[in-house]
């Protein structure tokens, strides 16, 4: 870790993939308008094994309260049909034919907070994963200085770059939060 702005960019990789899988998991929270994200999460049993739903079928927003899933095969729509219904989006698919029709419900009160209560335990998640990478690299920071590989003055410039990287991390995983809070709060 001497080469500390090699590894300082790497930390930042490994947290920026913490904070990215936490923007996947908000695009599938329903906001009241329909958005193609929102199937991502749905896994389809196709072929003997599960797929996600993007492998058999088209996601697109014909409207702004409804999705259209083209499913590519007629002989999977049931199964399609049945994921969608076991997602637990609160959908409910009309089928007609190879096409599902999925209409955006307008979310009640309690289903939005289900959902606010949703998005803090994902950033939640995100924040661990964030100071699981820190941890990591203090306790490297530790060996090296103990091993005699790094001063104890670089060992101390190196932590504190670790923990402005987190901080600032921590920050950004906050504000994105705050803003799915208020996107599913709207009415």
């Amino acid at each position: 870790m001497s080469s500390d702005t090699h590894d300082i960019k790497e930390l930042e990789k490994r947290m920026r993939s913490s904070f990215d899988a936490l923007k996947r998991e908000f695009s599938g929270l329903r906001t009241g308008r329909a958005s193609a994200n929102l199937l991502d999460p749905v896994q389809v049993m196709v072929y003997g094994s599960r797929m996600p739903l993007n492998q058999v079928a088209t996601v697109s927003v014909p409207e702004p309260r409804m999705i259209s899933v083209q499913v590519w095969d007629r002989s999977n729509v049931i199964a399609v049909d049945k994921a969608i219904r076991e997602a637990n989006l609160g959908l409910n698919p009309i089928m007609d034919g190879q096409i599902l029709r999925l209409p955006i419900p307008s979310l009640t009160a309690e289903r939005r907070q289900e959902f606010v209560k949703l998005a803090h335990k994902y950033a939640e998640q995100a924040k661990v994963s964030v100071r699981n990478v820190r941890r990591e690299a203090m306790d490297l920071l530790k060996k090296l200085e103990k091993d005699g590989k790094m001063s104890q003055d670089e060992q101390r410039g190196n932590s504190e770059k670790v923990q402005e990287l987190t901080d600032r991390l921590i920050k950004e995983i906050d504000a994105t939060l705050v803003a799915k809070e208020a996107e599913i709060q709207k009415v």
